[in-house]
């Protein structure tokens, strides 16, 4: 495929920017992505009503398929307008308690939706309001962070768009929501985790879809840029995301801007976003999406040109708008290493007794004592939000942190921060320009640089995304004070 000029210049700055600097000191160049400009007038708030429950729809052949939503449109998507407020009058009528969390949303931390370390859990039949001001445009996931391999895995997920960063207005704009289903021939649940598949690349579901849909079938217009957004909420699948049929150019990372270069393959994890501006083919043409990742490629989704061809002349992405993420300070960074590893142990919960005995506390917990995983060799008990640990790191504010992500297992790992964005630095592995994420993918024996300024304050979750990692002992807590 072909981009501008422009783009691939740009690029190179980019890179070359940071590339000739010893671990990166000094500021981050980004010439080719424009200033936003100020809007005239303020955008309005958005209020909206999630009500958790189970819903029974027709969804894969089933005219009753037991979906758990938040909204009688079982995938909800809420657009707002960067640096408006949205409010979220959440009510929960499961039968088991839940919470709603914003990924990748920089709130403050009273509104992150994690029970027992920002909120209490939403008991059945209980309510809460989560209300914060958006400040970050792009795509972001939400979904349950209460017994979320299940929760998720049903289906309690939604999309938040927020507007507000387009130079110039695109054809068309195009949502493909990725996840797996763990369902048997009949089209019933079967178990969310199984020991063998957490204690590896996680528990694969038997069934893909694209927006709740198999394989759907999408239109814009011929000849026309498309945004096209992408995001899985899958709880364990690593996509390797391919476009058959048309010009593409990468845009955004996990909502963020990026100065646009070409896309040939892109591995997203789980709650990983990539925006491609797409240049679609002539009327009746098709463009395809796959997952490569597979020993034959999967057909995901597709999009039909229609209409008469518009003319817009060679392929020549428009850039986003710059985020509006603080700076981080890499000359004066203080360094951390930190590493996601194996654990060949249960973490003990051992007490002492009055005469010399001794009792496991996961027993009159009720709580299991089985952990894989392992953050700089401490794990996240199961059940950990009712007995929290200490943080795994205390940040000061306003400082600057270069992470440095080191993978010691044969498996990826999608790693998530609550509450920043990180700046991909550089990689063992992999050649990516530097761009910002909220959750960045360590493959196999991958060590990754990311720096952030600590700047938002409180106890953050900071773990792998996919799911029953975190859920089996892949999961601490940074605190920012």
């Amino acid at each position: 495929m072909t981009v501008s000029r422009r783009a691939v210049l740009g690029l190179g700055a980019a890179m070359a920017a940071l590339g000739s600097l010893p671990y990166y000191a000094g500021a981050v160049s980004r010439p080719a992505l424009p200033q936003r400009r100020t809007p005239s007038a303020s955008a309005p708030d958005v209020t909206v009503n999630l009500l958790a429950k189970e819903r029974r729809v027709r969804l894969f052949g089933k005219p009753d398929f037991p979906v758990w939503s938040y909204h009688d449109d079982i995938l909800p998507i809420i657009r707002i307008a960067r640096g408006s407020r949205l409010t979220a009058q959440f009510k929960n009528e499961l039968a088991e308690h839940s919470s709603i969390h914003w990924h990748g949303i920089r709130l403050p931390n009273a509104m992150d939706g994690v029970p027992y370390v920002t909120q209490p859990p939403v008991q059945p039949g209980d309510s809460h309001t989560y209300s914060f001001t958006v400040p970050d445009t792009g795509l972001f996931p939400f979904h349950s962070h209460c017994n979320t391999v299940e929760q998720l895995g049903r289906g309690l997920a939604g999309a938040l768009i927020v507007t507000g960063d387009e130079s110039r207005p695109y054809d068309a704009d195009l949502l493909c929501v990725i996840k797996d289903w763990r369902l048997d021939e009949n089209g019933n649940f079967i178990d969310f985790t199984e020991d063998s598949g957490a204690a590896k690349a996680g528990t694969f579901g038997t069934l893909r879809s694209v927006n709740y849909k198999q394989t759907p079938m999408m239109a814009a217009p011929a000849g026309g840029d498309v945004r096209l957004r992408l995001m899985s909420i899958d709880n364990s699948r690593v996509n390797l995301i391919g476009i058959r049929g048309a010009e593409a150019a990468v845009i955004a990372t996990d909502g963020q801007a990026v100065i646009p270069f070409p896309f040939t393959t892109w591995r997203l994890g789980s709650a990983m976003r990539l925006d491609l501006c797409i240049r679609m083919p002539k009327p009746g043409q098709t463009v395809h999406i796959y997952d490569y990742f597979a020993p034959e490629p999967v057909l995901l989704a597709s999009i039909t040109a229609q209409g008469p061809a518009l003319q817009r002349g060679a392929f020549d992405p428009a850039p986003l708008y710059r985020p509006d993420i603080a700076e981080p300070d890499l000359a004066n960074a203080i360094r951390r290493r930190i590493e996601f590893s194996a654990t060949a142990k249960p973490t003990p919960n051992l007490i002492e007794l009055p005469g010399g005995q001794t009792m496991n506390i996961s027993d009159s917990l009720c709580l299991s004592d089985k952990t894989f995983w392992a953050i700089n060799k401490e794990t996240w008990p199961e059940d950990g939000h009712q007995r929290l640990p200490a943080p795994l790191l205390n940040l000061v504010r306003d400082q600057t942190y270069l992470f440095e992500l080191v993978n010691t297992t044969p498996h990826m790992h999608p790693i998530h921060i609550h509450g920043h964005t990180f700046l991909y630095l550089r990689s063992n592995k992999t050649s990516l320009p530097p761009h910002y994420a909220d959750t960045v993918l360590l493959k196999p024996k991958e060590r990754i640089e990311v720096a952030f300024k600590a700047d938002n304050p409180g106890d953050w979750m900071f773990h792998c995304h996919i799911i029953e990692h975190a859920e089996t002992g892949m999961m601490s807590i940074l605190r920012v004070t």
